[in-house]
């Protein structure tokens, strides 16, 4: 039946490139609503309750997969449809591509208000006070995460897990979006989310810095000084594993990431990824190239790893 997931999670990718997020009535933001309404009940400022929270919807994510996943018993054709469409749900390849692309067609245009009035669709940052140079650097991070946390995550999950692996994963990286934060009001409750977050996507992050640096001649770049900016600097990145994608990104674009950025007022070091100038426009089109290029391999490595499993 795994062989069955392999085309799905194939079908569900390619569902995403060509349509991108459902224009209406996503899931995601349906989750979002519900995560919100069950926050408002729930809020402690202590991590006991932050784990009761995060376990609560992560886990009723999960057994939504499991009860779907079980319907589909003995049916492949059925099967690869319910794959098909939670692949298509959890992944955010297509529209983080096009909003990236808007950004850095402002930016080429010298409208940086237009630019600045985009960025909050990717970043948490405030972008008023951001140069055209802090914008595209901004972006690009945000690119780099991404494609591991919106594209490769996801697809390792359901490879390994199945349904219940998209569909958790993509509950645990939502409330990590939603309430892991550092500041204030979720120091404490959002701790479990986050460190979710961080388990989750351990693995994904170093797959896709892999696949960055192994892809790097197609923007121009080479595959060693991406490996050398992630065994180098990533650790100077207060994510474990955003640091990596960000440094691998960097290395093979050949320009410099990371920095002093501030997120709800709190200021927070990246430190200095890559060797290279700050990111501009045009680097930022590679950034969304290299991104697209990952995402491939990383469906690639996806349907390999379900079909292996399945013939087993």
């Amino acid at each position: 039946m795994t062989t069955a997931t392999a085309l799905g999670l194939a079908l569900g990718w390619a569902a995403d490139r060509l349509l991108g997020d459902p224009a209406r009535y996503h899931p995601v933001a349906g989750f979002g609503r519900l995560a919100t309404a069950l926050e408002q009940q729930v809020y402690a400022d202590d991590r006991r309750s932050g784990v009761v929270f995060a376990a609560s919807l992560a886990g009723g994510a999960a057994g939504l997969g499991w009860v779907l996943q079980r319907a589909c018993r003995g049916n492949a054709a059925a099967t690869v449809a319910v794959t098909a469409v939670a692949t298509w749900t959890v992944l955010g390849g297509r529209s983080l591509s096009r909003e990236a692309d808007a950004i850095s067609d402002c930016l080429s245009a010298g409208d940086l208000d237009a630019a600045r009035a985009l960025l909050p669709r990717l970043v948490s940052r405030d972008p008023a006070g951001l140069d055209a140079d802090q914008v595209a650097r901004a972006t690009l991070e945000s690119v780099a995460e991404n494609t591991s946390d919106a594209v490769v995550a996801p697809l390792l999950w359901g490879a390994v897990a199945g349904v219940p692996g998209l569909l958790a994963y993509r509950a645990v990286n939502t409330l990590d979006a939603m309430v892991g934060y550092r500041n204030r009001r979720y120091r404490n409750f959002g701790w479990a989310a986050a460190r979710a977050d961080d388990v989750a996507n351990w693995l994904p992050a170093r797959l896709t810095g892999a696949l960055a640096a192994i892809a790097a001649p197609t923007v121009g770049g080479r595959p060693g000084d991406a490996t050398a900016a992630v065994t180098g600097q990533a650790a100077a990145h207060p994510s474990p594993n955003g640091g990596v994608v960000e440094a691998a990104f960097a290395g093979a674009l050949g320009v410099t990431l990371g920095g002093t950025n501030t997120y709800d007022g709190v200021v927070e070091d990246r430190g200095e990824l890559g060797d290279g100038p700050a990111p501009s426009p045009k680097d930022l089109e590679r950034g969304v190239r290299l991104a697209r290029v990952v995402s491939a391999a990383a469906v690639a490595v996806a349907v390999g790893l379900a079909w292996r499993k399945g013939r087993r």
